[in-house]
């Protein structure tokens, strides 16, 4: 499942429509924020976000990824959720 989700990610459309589908107006500020500081389109900052988060994540990430992602309705929105409000820099941050 990540691993589709990973590949998606390489589409702009898509994973701007996965951001959108969130309908997390403060995530929304976060992302456009971190693009902005980056000098990066808002899905660069996403797909590179994810692809880091998954590259680096302790045992501990994973455990936590994993129940987030076994309590959703949207497994794969639910991991992209989180990983983007652990890893984006909060507002005033970066």
């Amino acid at each position: 499942m990540l691993g589709k989700l990973m590949d998606s990610l390489d589409d702009p459309k898509v994973a701007l429509g996965l951001i959108a589908a969130m309908n997390e107006p403060l995530l929304h500020a976060r992302l456009a924020a971190a693009a902005d500081t980056a000098r990066r389109p808002p899905a660069d900052v996403v797909a590179s976000t994810v692809r880091g988060f998954l590259d680096c994540a302790s045992d501990d990430d994973w455990v936590q990824l994993v129940g987030i992602m076994n309590r959703a309705d949207d497994p794969g929105l639910a991991a992209l959720r989180a990983i983007l409000e652990k890893t984006l820099p909060s507002i005033g941050e970066a």
